[in-house]
């Protein structure tokens, strides 16, 4: 509550000053923006940019806007606070948004946060961050696709005819808070599937399908930093599935952190504080 009186305040102090000084309203840069990335079926895909609080470290975070597969718009204000963690501690903020299910599928979804990091990448002076320190998070199917990132990430194609297929998606670090990395089993045809998974028509794919989307299949030595953050009594991801990407990321010498949060379901509840504070921690490791 203090910290949303004071963002408040701020806001009403920013607005009195720029009301009474124009060439500081012309000549600061804006606190948010909306960027269009790329097109899909005529409609603009988007995402945020949020100038960080202070100065800023020449970093970048990226949130994956996600869940069920599904990326939902809200309100500037409302995103730049559920970022201001990072927003706080230097990093210039991006919230990406994705085609979404049911109308897209699961591996266009990955294809999108991908053209969008290329996007951020390309046009790193234009945000004053460095093109080698951008790192990305996410919840649930947001932690997916940051998992996805992280693995299957590429130093772009010199000889494509499209000049953004020639910058790289790769992420230097990522944070996957609850995330699953196979989703072979909770596609709708597997025998005895439980009926949760069933709302989520992103899954409505062939095992084979899955596989394709599925991270824990991907891991390279080359892959990025991850921190993996699951809750021990999550019963729609199960926190095996954050185990599984650690023990493969272990096994290849990628370097990784596994949390499980015991008393914790799928939305990390009484532990959100602390897991925040890990993956803002996980940032300034690897991104400072």
């Amino acid at each position: 509550m203090r910290r949303h009186s004071v963002w408040l305040f701020t806001g009403w102090f920013l607005l009195l000053a720029l009301a009474g000084n124009v060439v500081a309203q012309e000549t600061a840069p804006p606190q948010h923006q909306e960027v269009i990335y790329g097109h899909k079926d005529g409609l603009a895909m988007t995402f945020d940019v949020f100038q960080p609080d202070e100065k800023p470290n020449g970093a970048a975070v990226v949130f994956i806007v996600s869940g069920g597969w599904f990326s939902k718009w809200s309100p500037p204000q409302q995103t730049r606070m559920s970022m201001s963690p990072f927003l706080a501690s230097g990093y210039t903020g991006f919230a990406v948004r994705h085609g979404s299910s049911p109308r897209y599928s699961i591996a266009e979804a990955v294809s999108d946060v991908r053209q969008a990091v290329r996007t951020i990448r390309r046009d790193a002076k234009q945000y004053g961050i460095d093109p080698d320190r951008i790192g990305v998070y996410g919840m649930s199917a947001g932690g997916h696709l940051t998992l996805m990132l992280a693995t299957t990430g590429d130093d772009g194609n010199p000889n494509a005819g499209d000049p953004l297929e020639r910058v790289s998606s790769r992420i230097t670090a990522g944070v996957a808070f609850v995330p699953p990395s196979d989703i072979t089993s909770y596609v709708w045809s597997t025998p005895g599937l439980a009926e949760q998974y069933r709302r989520f028509p992103a899954l409505d794919i062939s095992k084979g399908e899955a596989q394709a989307v599925s991270p824990l299949f991907f891991v390279t030595e080359d892959d990025a930093p991850c921190l993996v953050i699951s809750g021990g009594k999550d019963t729609l991801v199960l926190p095996e599935q954050g185990k599984w990407i650690h023990d493969k990321l272990d096994e290849a010498g990628v370097e990784n952190k596994f949390i499980v949060y015991e008393n914790s379901g799928h939305g990390l509840e009484k532990n959100i504080p602390q897991a925040v504070n890990e993956a803002v921690m996980w940032f300034d490791k690897y991104l400072q």
